[in-house]
């Protein structure tokens, strides 16, 4: 077997068509039969493929070419300069082991070797047992030189030579060597002569039933499917064109004549910010030191600033799914769907803020969605314990019983009625079926209805009674202390009898609001959903988890098929821990002022991400992988075996030693990381739950089993049925457990002292510690080695809506930056968090970059101050400018625009959107950026929690009301400085050169164009002061007023119309002495 192993150890590859290894060329290189894909198939599948079948590759369907040493066979090109008429019309060609071909060996059949066959000197077989095989049955006689009488000429075997006595192929050999003298042996009668190997005369017809079979199977598939995750179906003779079991997703790299200019004018970029410094590290303005230093300090902020943001673009791709495949592989005819179960979690707060009709929008389009009804189960997270949200819940329950099937009747989209029937088209458009048209018309009038109760509930929801909510049977609303109310579960939708109005089934719908308890910290958002977690893996436990905001609709009713794509992917799935999808936006003015698409983060930073390791998490529109959640590593990459050669001497080997216990040191380093895998294997025999709480029972005699029980509970909690379900990769709950007692459980595992002395918000679930525990959460999963995938699908998948007013817009950001300073300063990190683990450098950068933003306000700041300075001192920055120095600048603006113009190109941007993306860069950057740093040091140094205001959803006054309503607040005082200064700067410096004369335009134009700049950035901010009727409000005048007054003093004190060595008077021939 030396042989055997010395291939697979060099190659490393096995052949998809028959199992075997790949051979080695006389090059020393594994043989390649498809130049296109590089597909793994060996030389005599790519032998008889060309001769016999279809001569296209598998997986890529480009015709085979013929190789040097292959036959010639119909259909191939004319060869020019290739010298190979000796293997033209011939079957030989050397093997691994470097013999000679001869074609005489091929003139009485063909020849091939038994499966771990062992033959001693004499060419008797010493292994008898091992060679029996499947294929032994349709194996051809052999009969090793000595013609028996009982076997009819037509079935006579070549014979097997004895070099050939360790190979382990199924194909034909295509010669033998006849130096070497053959060792004949009669037959043995007893014996069964097919475990000697097969190969004759009669090996064309059996491969032409083989091929019969092959074609029966895969009418047969392209029928019912494919179920095997993994393993390609049970049967190994399964056609691999097999549409169902090919891969359900593939990257789409960015085209190179856009990828390739992009990074060289990176490069370029990078040797140019070189040359600027060195001329302006070099080169200081004397009478300026002030200006200058604090300049170049902020320009050297700003290019780290670029860097960290740059590099994780360097691999952008894209990615396109194959849901007719999943469908292939896990849905077939007449047998019940394979498709994963999701959980789906939708958090609220406040129905005020969040108006009830817009989270009743969101849970209709997932009750709807397109995917099995008994795999889908919707959990809305009430923290405000609001009765108006759980009757608005309600309500939607009723109204679902005759949405979801006019939806799955008509395969509308989108699937939320509100956007549904708000859409400016014509429904009528390959609708013609009368039937749709009254049904249509029917479901509009009960939607309408529907808005009616649901608006009569949020009106009575205004005044809240004296002794506070009573529900229908006269009991007092557990949820009217907001802080302090017990925990509280309804199911709605999925229970036995409740279905829609055809009869059907409807997913589960559940009502959670955890508890509250004075005391406590619940961790906000965060806290929530680590509660639905626990409560969705006791009652329904799926595999997968989605998380949507209240304002977040299912946009594209396949949208967890698209997820599934990858999560199911045998392949590639076992290592994704969650799919996140791109946020699209509903009722953005068409300017989109404010940048709230934010389309350059995830159409160009996003895919970026996703060529390194994947998107971050931005918080909403994410599948899950709740085994990720739960804090288990990644499966670990097996690695190909160590490529050794029998060759070496001896004294080699005792070298290696070393390395080897090396080896093994560190393996037992990777296994004390690794804990909690070692832990999950060890109870692997507790999966089987066979009740509630005696399913642990059974374990406590064993006392490995009884340890790894306290371990789990001191991680997970104290509930052993959410112990248990943490162990069910696949997910799933015990059949035999009744609903009343998971509901009880499901209480216990919501109270708000289950996370106490456990590792919830530290290692498992949401992270704690941050506003944003979304960019935290996926930080974590990403150091324990997962990758996450960008999935961008033709038709959005969620789309929800953005506060487009501008003082909700810099709260939002506020809130945002916020999180990236307590992350800064917290143990999580990402400068010094989580080295040697899975989380790669470039991935590294890019959340570096998410946390250290905020810093960027203060450079700024100070960057958009010098402007209105250097206007107003006249002095400058820059020193003269040479032409070295011109050429220099013009190429650093040069390179910026260019690097602009190809992100735009690459990601599929507008320059619409790039430029207002820059423009509230600069305004988010000197007003909430700047706030969240102040917040956070005061946060973290002295321990002053500050809040956040809830973001407004929706405006029901008109088409974009809500973007001309002012709010005052504090974050506007920094923006509206700077555009007063600036403006007054320009005034100033326009003056001063009108004054005195033409030598003083020039040094003038550089302070324009920096103070312009600055304007030019603050546009839209100065449209948001104005407001609709371009009025500025009363507090911006006041404020405007008392910043002018400030710099008129300002402008007294520097007096720039008198020269600086006072004033120059000049005889103008006139005597005033004289009368």
């Amino acid at each position: 077997m030396s042989l055997i192993k010395s291939v697979r150890e060099l190659s490393g590859q096995i052949c998809q068509i028959c199992g075997d290894e790949i051979e080695i060329t006389e090059d020393g290189e594994p043989f390649v039969a498809c130049n296109e894909c590089a597909f793994p198939v060996c030389r005599p599948c790519y032998e008889y493929e060309r001769r016999e079948g279809n001569q296209v590759c598998p997986q890529c369907k480009t015709r085979y070419k013929r190789i040097k040493g292959s036959l010639r066979v119909e259909g191939d090109e004319d060869e020019d300069g290739v010298d190979d008429l000796d293997n033209e019309f011939d079957y030989g060609y050397p093997n691994a082991l470097g013999l000679q071909p001869s074609s005489d060996s091929m003139h009485s059949g063909r020849l091939n070797t038994g499966r771990a066959s062992n033959y001693n000197i004499s060419g008797i077989p010493t292994n008898l047992e091992h060679d029996m095989s499947p294929l032994n049955s349709e194996i051809p006689l052999l009969t090793y030189g000595e013609e028996d009488p009982d076997i009819s000429s037509d079935r006579h075997a070549l014979i097997v030579p004895p070099y050939m006595n360790n190979g382990n192929r199924v194909h034909p050999m295509p010669y033998a060597d006849p130096s070497i003298p053959l060792q004949p042996r009669p037959m043995v009668p007893k014996k069964d002569l097919a475990v000697y190997g097969y190969g004759s005369v009669a090996w064309k017809d059996r491969m032409e039933d083989w091929k019969r079979r092959q074609s029966d199977k895969l009418q047969v598939v392209k029928h019912e499917g494919n179920n095997n995750e993994g393993n390609f179906g049970d049967d190994p003779e399964l056609p691999i064109m097999d549409e169902g079991r090919q891969p359900l997703s593939r990257k789409l790299p960015i085209p190179s004549s856009k990828i390739s200019p992009y990074r060289m004018i990176i490069i370029l970029r990078l040797v140019i910010l070189g040359l600027f410094f060195h001329y302006r590290i070099l080169h200081p303005v004397n009478d300026a030191y002030g200006l200058w230093l604090t300049s170049v300090i902020c320009e050297i902020w700003f290019a780290v600033s670029w860097i960290m943001d740059q590099f994780p673009k360097w691999y952008p791709i894209e990615r396109e799914t194959y849901l007719d495949r999943l469908s292939l592989r896990y849905e077939k005819e007449g047998k019940p769907s394979e498709l994963s179960s999701v959980d789906i979690f939708v958090s609220t707060v406040d129905p005020m803020k969040e108006p009830p009709l817009i989270t009743a929008n969101t849970v209709l389009s997932i009750l709807s969605v397109d995917y099995p009804v008994d795999k889908v189960a919707c959990y809305v997270s009430d923290d405000g314990a609001a009765m108006l949200t759980f009757e608005a819940l309600s309500e939607t329950s009723e109204f679902a019983r005759r949405w979801v099937p006019f939806c799955k009747k008509y395969n509308i989209e989108p699937r939320a009625p509100e956007w549904y029937f708000n859409q400016k088209i014509d429904y009528l458009k390959n609708k013609v079926q009368p039937a749709f048209i009254r049904e249509r018309r029917a479901m509009k009038r009960d939607y309408e209805e529907f808005k009616v109760r649901i608006n009569s509930l949020v009106a009575t929801a205004q005044k809240v009674p004296e002794d506070g909510w009573t529900m229908q049977d006269g009991t007092p609303w557990p949820g009217n202390n907001v802080r302090d109310h017990p925990g509280m579960i309804q199911v709605l939708l999925g229970q036995d009898g409740v279905r829609d109005i055809e009869g059907n089934e409807l997913p589960r719908l559940v009502y959670v609001s955890r508890e509250k308890r004075p005391g406590f910290d619940h961790h906000k958002k965060a806290g929530a959903m680590n509660a639905l977690v626990r409560v969705s893996a006791v009652i329904s436990n799926a595999p997968y988890l989605l998380n949507v905001d209240c304002d977040h609709y299912i946009n594209n009713s396949k949208a967890l098929r698209e997820a599934m794509c990858f999560m199911m992917d045998p392949q590639v799935g076992k290592k994704v821990c969650y799919v996140q999808f791109p946020q699209r936006f509903d009722g953005i003015d068409r300017h989109d002022r404010y940048s709230n698409r934010n389309v350059v983060f995830f159409d160009i930073n996003m895919k970026g991400l996703d060529g390194i390791q994947g998107p971050i998490y931005v918080g909403t529109g994410c599948v899950f992988r709740r085994q990720a959640l739960y804090g288990y590593d990644a499966p670990a990459k097996k690695k190909p075996p160590t490529k050794t050669c029998n060759c070496w001497p001896k004294w080699c080997c005792c070298l290696c030693c070393g390395s080897r216990k090396k080896k093994n040191a560190n393996t037992k380093k990777e296994k004390k990381k690794v804990k909690h895998r070692e832990s999950s294997k060890q109870i692997h025999a507790l999966e089987n739950i066979e009740g509630i709480e005696d399913s642990f029972a059974g374990s406590n005699t064993d006392k490995s089993s009884n340890l790894t029980q306290l371990k789990l509970e001191k991680r997970f909690g104290q509930s052993p049925v959410f112990v248990a379900s943490t162990l069910l990769e696949n997910g799933g709950v015990p059949h035999d457990a009744s609903p009343a007692s998971l509901l009880k459980e499901a209480i216990q595992v919501i109270s708000c002292g289950y996370e106490e002395k456990t590792e919830w918000g530290k290692e498992v679930g949401w992270i704690y510690g941050s506003v944003t525990e979304d960019i935290l959460t996926g930080f974590k999963m990403h150091c324990h080695g997962w990758r996450s995938v960008y999935c961008i699908p033709k038709r959005p998948a969620f789309k929800g809506s953005a506060p487009i007013n501008l003082s909700d817009r810099l709260h939002q950001v506020l809130r945002w930056a916020l999180g990236s300073v307590e992350i800064l300063l917290s143990k999580h990190c990402p400068i010094w968090y989580g080295y040697g683990s899975g989380l790669k450098i470039l991935e590294r950068f890019s959340y570096i970059n998410s946390v250290v933003y905020p810093l960027t306000s203060i450079p700024l700041l100070v960057y958009c101050t010098l402007p209105a300075i250097c206007l107003l001192t006249g002095k400058f920055i820059v020193p003269e400018i040479s032409n070295y120095a011109s050429l220099v600048f013009m190429a650093l603006f040069i390179s910026i625009a260019a690097t602009g113009i190809l992100e735009m190109q690459w990601g599929g941007v507008g320059i619409d959107d790039w430029w207002r993306n820059e423009q509230f860069w600069v305004i988010g950057g000197v007003s909430s950026h700047l706030f969240a740093l102040f917040q956070g040091l005061l946060k973290v140094l002295a321990g002053m929690d500050t809040n956040f205001t809830v973001t407004s959803k929706a405006a029901d006054d008109g088409e974009f009301s809500e973007l001309y309503i002012f709010k005052w607040t504090s974050l506007l005082i920094p923006p509206t400085t700077l555009l007063i200064i600036n403006i007054v700067g320009v005034v100033v410096g326009i003056s001063d050169a009108i004054n005195n004369g033409y030598d003083s335009w020039g040094p003038l134009f550089g302070r324009l164009f920096f103070a312009l700049w600055v304007i030019i950035h603050l546009y839209p901010f100065l449209k948001g002061l104005l407001g609709k009727q371009d009025r500025m409000p009363t507090i911006v005048l006041v404020w405007s007023i008392l910043l002018a007054s400030i710099l008129t003093l300002m402008w007294v004190r520097i007096n720039p119309f008198l020269s600086r060595d006072g004033p120059v008077l000049e005889i103008c021939g006139l005597n005033c002495d004289e009368s």
